[in-house]
């Protein structure tokens, strides 16, 4: 399965937590909720991966952590915030870059209209 699909699924499991949860909880619960609809469908995922960030070539003693892997190919960052600011899409692509991955979901659960809340951002896909 490549990352079209993947994110066919999750935009699939986005829409059924959010619509048995609604907005305004913490993103632990989105991030918990997402985790199983993905595992029931039989998906490969990861929380709180830890992702090395070099400066030319040392590893500094400091990394991030991705919300959610699916299938070790697409990255979910999921935010519970009033507003999205752009931080949060540049973070999300500076995230893919650094992990090495093609696609990651960007999700603002906090919202009335999930479906505008939904990004993709790509990398050389």
């Amino acid at each position: 399965m490549r990352e079209n699909e993947i994110s066919y699924i999750i935009r699939g499991a986005i829409f059924k937590v959010y619509n048995k949860l609604g907005p305004g909880l913490l993103e632990s619960v989105y991030v918990a909720a997402l985790v199983y609809e993905l595992k029931k469908v039989g998906m490969n995922v990861k929380t709180e991966v830890p992702v090395p960030v070099f400066y030319e070539d040392v590893k500094l003693d400091i990394g991030f952590r991705i919300d959610i892997l699916v299938n070790e190919l697409v990255v979910i960052e999921v935010k519970s915030v009033e507003a999205m600011a752009e931080i949060h899409h540049k973070k999300t692509i500076t995230y893919l870059n650094l992990a090495k991955k093609k696609l990651a979901i960007l999700v603002n659960f906090n919202t009335n209209n999930i479906t505008n809340n939904i990004f993709r951002k790509v990398n050389n896909l």
